[in-house]
């Protein structure tokens, strides 16, 4: 970029990205409060309110409500335009439209490091010139799309993004235009790879090729998840993947400019040292924060805790696996996967304040596993409602909730056992794009491939 962008920058581009529409989740967090979490009045697995109706089959892979259609693309192993085979373990996704009217996906995949009796065999997609380690299996891959008039998606092209990079789990869209993809590991040198990782990499949808592996150290050497952009301030927010995780805030020297640097801090709740919001939480009951400055953001000798132990050492709070995280409301909605008493997930809203360190609140807990079941990644809709991918044992489903407050289903996985991941809508609000993960390795059954999908039809019709 040739110059530091703007808060005017932010906003429009927060809102050409999809990441600044502003639903509201507080009639859920209220209706919980109110009714208690096993209350159905607004919480419904299928059915009115914000719901499509029942689902029915909309092919072998999908059962969607009526209406709507879906075409799968971009699956494991199939050649890409840069003639590399496509990757598998797909995961966190976002849209961005570009300056030709078409759209451009960048793909996560979430790959882990083969060993065979203790030798690193894994190597990186890709031309390996261009790879971070060339042990590497993950990174991410883009691909170049057009809209037709009935809301179906022409692929025109596609390539690897980013290479030699490993565990790419989630990550999350810039107000500039550019992918953040996080890997949820720390394995480095000390265990025989060429690099250590742990860290966020910046992948610009405008790239046509592979972009140079930089990774943002001063973000953060952890088992990192999602993230999440304050678009007035450049504020990054990010989430951590562990049995124990932080919640983290990253203010950039400049916003915008992230290789530059910045600090790295972790949530606390204020006067309720080394709090677990893991259980016994009441939804709707405003925290109040602080915020924990991490001394040692890049450990050499990194473990997947170490980071989290000098915040936590220090009275931040602890969550049950992080994972999914989307900025709209002027609020940090995130999940903790594991979370609640029931350990069926928590949906988290972290506010900030002007002045102040913010407040936390929990929005939502699943008490049913058939109302939802381990949210995973997260996104927001046209309409102002948001979608939830499980990652749970079984049949996994896409679950939506309104800005009305209302949880409802809206897909399931009749391909596999395997989770939802990277739901993502196209700036436009016409086409949403998910994936299925897949095995996430070479495999002759073609049902446990790695694929991604696009889902058209009656969005007005409820409250996605």
């Amino acid at each position: 970029m040739s110059s530091t962008p703007t808060r005017r920058d932010f906003l429009r581009q927060s809102v050409l990205t999809g990441i600044a529409i502003s639903p509201s989740l507080a009639g859920l967090a209220c209706v919980q409060a109110t009714q208690g979490s096993d209350s159905d009045a607004t919480i419904r697995p299928e059915g009115s309110g914000g719901s499509y109706g029942e689902l029915v089959s909309a092919g072998p892979e999908l059962a969607l409500p009526p209406d709507f259609k879906y075409v799968m693309f971009g699956a494991e192993h199939t050649p890409m335009s840069d003639g590399t085979p496509t990757p598998g373990a797909h995961d966190g996704m976002a849209a961005f439209p570009m300056p030709n009217g078409t759209i451009r996906l960048v793909r996560n995949h979430e790959l882990r490091p083969q060993v065979i009796d203790g030798v690193i065999t894994s190597t990186a997609f890709g031309d390996p010139a261009h790879a971070y380690d060339r042990k590497g299996p993950g990174g991410t891959s883009t691909i170049e799309l057009r809209l037709r008039r009935d809301g179906s998606p022409e692929i025109l092209r596609s390539w690897m993004s980013l290479n030699g990079t490993m565990v790419n789990c989630a990550g999350g869209p810039t107000p500039w235009g550019s992918w953040l993809s996080c890997e949820e590991t720390t394995l480095g040198r000390r265990q025989g790879f060429d690099q250590d990782h742990g860290y966020v990499f910046e992948v610009p949808a405008s790239s046509n090729g592979l972009v140079e592996a930089v990774p943002l150290k001063a973000m953060g050497r952890f088992v990192h998840e999602a993230l999440a952009i304050d678009p007035r301030t450049g504020n990054v927010f990010l989430t951590e993947d562990s049995p124990r995780s932080g919640f983290y805030r990253f203010t950039p020297n400049r916003p915008g400019r992230l290789r530059e640097g910045g600090k790295l801090q972790m949530l606390a709740v204020a006067d309720r040292p080394q709090f677990d919001t893991s259980k016994g939480q009441q939804p709707g009951a405003a925290m109040r924060v602080t915020w924990i400055d991490i001394p040692d953001v890049d450990p050499a000798l990194g473990t997947a805790e170490t980071v989290f132990q000098q915040g936590f050492g220090k009275g931040a709070a602890s969550f049950a696996r992080l994972e999914g995280a989307w900025w709209g409301d002027d609020s940090v909605y995130f999940h903790a996967t594991s979370g609640g008493d029931k350990n069926l997930g928590q949906v988290w809203r972290y506010r900030p304040r002007s002045g102040a360190d913010g407040d936390l609140l929990l929005v939502f807990e699943s008490t049913n596993p058939e109302v939802l079941n381990a949210p995973d990644n997260i996104c927001v809709g046209p309409r102002g409602g948001i979608v939830l991918c499980e990652d749970a044992a079984g049949t996994c489903h896409l679950r939506g909730l309104s800005a009305r407050g209302e949880i409802f289903t809206f897909a399931r996985n009749t391909m596999n056992n395997r989770e939802f991941a990277g739901a993502t809508f196209s700036p436009d609000g016409r086409v949403l794009f998910v994936n299925i993960q897949g095995m996430g390795r070479l495999d002759d059954d073609p049902t446990l491939r790695s694929v991604s999908f696009a889902i058209w039809g009656p969005w007005e019709r409820g409250g996605l």
